[in-house]
């Protein structure tokens, strides 16, 4: 078999076990595509010999006949994740240095399944970011190119939207805070799934708003998000809010039938300023579902235009908090201090070292509207809001429909530094379509549905009842066999 590194997860898999490639074969090819692609930024801390060493270890698992579903499979991690031994920075020189003795549930889940892990993914630092330029390792790039600029590949998981496009690994962890497994997935033509809030545990993911948070897999198909989700799903003691709740078998749920079902289509997502490739593809992929046998309704979810800035309260309010703990004494970056220096200075010299424009704007944000004076006027009043974002969402479910559609992002991919840093509010635009499904704590996957005009990928967003991962993904896996898209960047890296 040639060009390894190309396939999906389940194709790897039952070529591993009908003994066709092995582990090492299969790594191997990702690691030496990997070495070439350093024009993408996609990894930032390799670990080649780590890599072949669960790799060999794998092939002895599936040789004596014991190989979960991951096993052998070659993956990228984002740098959130913290990894035993491995630097885990979340993109921040604030981290410099940080090699955790511990490793994060959702890895020791995948390690435990004999996955290999490939390396460290690029991200936006902390996870804020649209863009992946806020990175301190700089930006990664979209695989995806029309001309001679070079575009995002979204964020924050913009590393591993990359790695996945560009076939350096079979699949990546991500992360989704305001939508930033499932902008990416759709700037670059992949398959990204946020589960339900609580659905995987978040310990040991470095924390940037944790009522928000929640990982989730990118992979190159419906098929592979739904193997490697039941890989990470499950109760974690570990973590206060993961919920016990049986997970079921979410491949075997891809039966494509989904006659009967509902599909509701928010008129509040039809935004003034639209482009006309994004309401095309939406309205396609309608007829699409309507050919399917789904019954197709218009919804209202009434409080959406109120979604961005009670998100851009809340998250900024949790940052602020989390990141309090960041102060160059117990771990990471510690500024170099005058003679006479005390502590506060210590502490004010790192922060301002260690963290990116971004990060202190966020932190800046989050610590005024959680100020006496204001908790009122902003916090508590975003929480009402949210409350009320959510409200929309149940009266639509207890109405009947079983999966909303929607576009995923408001553009196709756009060029590295179009959008300035000295005008933010431009960048969290991008977040329009997705930060409802984090403030309501859904289920939300986005599917790669066609390109435009440039040819650059464009993905249609569904969103599902709270623990219907498995409804979500027979739909998408629906949506994804009748749009057909197979395309693929042209190498040019």
């Amino acid at each position: 078999m040639s060009d390894l590194n190309r396939l999906t997860i389940a194709g790897a898999r039952d070529a591993l076990r009908k003994g066709e490639v092995s582990a090492v074969e299969v790594t191997q090819a990702c690691l030496a595509e990997a070495e070439g692609a350093g024009a993408l930024g996609a990894f930032v801390h390799p670990t080649p010999e780590l890599a072949r060493a669960q790799a060999a270890a794998a092939d002895a698992r599936i040789a004596a006949g014991e190989a979960p579903d991951l096993c052998g499979i070659p993956l990228g991690i984002k740098d959130l994740f913290c990894t035993r031994g491995v630097p885990s920075q979340a993109a921040s020189r604030i981290l410099e240095g940080f090699k955790p003795e511990y490793e994060s549930t959702v890895t020791a889940k995948l390690l435990g399944e004999g996955a290999v892990m490939l390396g460290k993914l690029n991200m936006d630092e902390f996870a804020m970011g649209s863009s992946n330029e806020t990175s301190c390792y700089g930006n990664a790039v979209n695989p995806w190119k029309v001309d001679a600029r070079a575009l995002t590949p979204g964020g924050s998981s913009g590393g591993s939207a990359a790695a996945v496009a560009a076939d350096l690994c079979l699949a990546a962890t991500g992360t989704d805070t305001g939508g930033s497994i499932r902008q990416p997935a759709a700037l670059t033509g992949i398959v990204g799934i946020k589960p339900t809030y609580g659905r995987v545990s978040r310990w040991g993911i470095v924390a940037f708003a944790s009522s928000l948070d929640q990982a989730g897999p990118m992979t190159k198909d419906v098929r592979d998000a739904a193997i490697m989700l039941r890989a990470i799903c499950g109760h974690d003691p570990l973590d206060s809010t993961s919920a016990d709740i049986a997970v079921p078998d979410f491949e075997a749920a891809l039966t494509g039938d989904i006659r009967g079902r509902t599909i509701g289509i928010p008129r509040e997502y039809r935004m003034d300023g639209m482009p006309d490739e994004i309401e095309a593809l939406w309205t396609r992929g309608t007829e699409m579902l309507r050919d399917a046998g789904a019954k197709v309704v218009d919804i209202s979810l009434p409080h959406t235009k109120y979604a961005l800035p009670a998100y851009y309260v809340i998250a900024p309010a949790e940052a602020s908090s989390n990141l309090a703990r960041y102060d160059g004494v117990r771990f990471g970056h510690r500024a170099a201090l005058a003679q006479g220096d005390g502590i506060t200075e210590m502490y004010e010299k790192t922060r301002a070292e260690g963290f990116g424009p971004e990060v202190q704007r966020r932190i800046m944000i989050g610590t005024y509207v959680l100020s006496a004076g204001f908790y009122d006027a902003y916090y508590n009043r975003a929480r009402k809001v949210r409350a009320l974002i959510k409200r929309d969402f149940d009266e639509a479910f207890e109405a009947g429909v079983d999966a909303i559609l929607t576009p995923a992002t408001p553009s196709a991919a756009f060029g590295l530094g179009e959008m300035a840093e000295a005008d933010p509010v431009q960048m969290y635009l991008n977040d329009v379509f997705t930060v409802t499904v984090n403030l309501a704590g859904l289920p939300g996957i986005s599917v790669p549905a066609g390109l435009d005009r440039q040819g650059l990928p464009l993905g249609l967003q569904l969103i599902g009842r709270p623990w219907d991962e498995a409804g979500l993904l027979n739909v998408a896996y629906t949506l994804e066999r009748a749009t057909g898209f197979v395309a693929k960047p042209q190498k040019w890296w």
